[in-house]
């Protein structure tokens, strides 16, 4: 499918405002709310384009963890279903040939993590292995939300649909949780929909959302299938780089195309990174021109990525 500059404008605006309408967007954009519709619905039907709201680990004071988990051949499909239906899991990829399972963990700062993370993995004699990195600083990607790189739209578009903030700690209750699960399948679903998932009057779900939302307890992402954009080389990185250039080495993985997502984490490799490149070839260019040209990257393992059993929260 061919993203055209409007096409780029209306992605460019969701990642800013992933609740906005179609008549809010048009006006910033200048063009029709019918407009807007017709390339949503085409962008989603052709582009596996999809909007999610998730609870936000930045403004909520949660930890991040990355798991990978290497498995028996005959094991990993599995595993990583098992892993998929947990609540607390964001994502969950099969890499490697599909022998290695990477999956990304959300969990509240004052609980057990070691419990909550390894003692809950599937018991089976078939899973080989098991580390757990710490996200320590998010470089791009995910709640950091859109960055420099998005040159669709001017400034005063983006302050048109920047959503309005509001005072307040951010907090979650047990009471959210049918409204958290519904927008992570999709959150542009319409008030009446959240109200039945909820079992809240509309209202209700207005003032709710609008609060979770307005204080930073949730935050809108956007996704788009690279296969059909013609990005097949998806990968995933682990770097191992000196402390002192850390900062620098990040810095320059949030300003590279190819990235999707990267963050310092714990562990013998201290970087983590999302790669995707039009091909295999483009990667290995990537690889040696850019990753290969940053001052301080000590060691590089790498691992496609084959398939995402559970993506932002909804699984495929």
């Amino acid at each position: 499918m061919e993203i055209d500059t409007l096409d780029q404008q209306v992605i460019h605006a969701l990642r800013i405002n992933g609740r906005a309408g179609y008549r809010e967007i048009g006006v910033a954009l200048g063009v029709a709310d019918q407009t807007v519709a017709r390339r949503y619905r085409k962008l989603r039907e052709q582009a596996g384009l999809r909007v999610v709201a998730l609870p936000n680990p930045l403004t909520l004071g949660q930890e991040m963890w990355t798991i990978r988990l290497r498995t028996a051949p005959d094991a990993a499909t599995t595993i990583a279903a098992a892993l998929a239906r947990r609540r607390d899991t964001v994502w969950v990829s099969l890499t490697s040939g599909g022998t290695e399972i990477s999956c990304s963990v959300r969990v509240p700062a004052t609980a057990d993590w070691e419990s909550l993370l390894l003692e809950k993995l599937p018991r089976t004699p078939r899973l080989v292995s098991v580390t757990a990195h710490c996200l320590i600083h998010q470089f791009s990607g995910g709640a950091i939300g859109p960055d420099g790189r998005d040159q669709a739209l001017t400034s005063e578009q983006i302050e048109a649909l920047t959503p309005e903030r509001l005072p307040g700690h951010p907090q979650l209750t047990d009471a959210d949780q049918p409204l958290i699960d519904a927008l992570a399948r999709d959150g542009r679903l319409g008030y009446t929909e959240l109200a039945a998932a909820t079992g809240w009057p509309e209202s209700t779900v207005r003032r709710r959302l609008r609060d979770l939302l307005g204080t930073g307890a949730l935050f809108c992402d956007v996704e788009i299938d690279p296969d059909a954009l013609g990005y097949r080389g998806r990968v995933m990185l682990w770097l191992s780089v000196a402390p002192s250039r850390l900062a620098e080495v990040g810095a320059a993985l949030a300003a590279h195309d190819e990235v999707v997502f990267a963050a310092a984490t714990t562990g013998p490799t201290n970087v983590t990174a999302t790669v995707v490149c039009q091909d295999m070839a483009g990667f290995y260019r990537y690889l040696t021109e850019k990753i290969g040209s940053l001052d301080g990257v000590e060691r590089v393992e790498s691992a496609p990525l084959v398939r995402h059993v559970k993506q932002v929260g909804s699984i495929n």
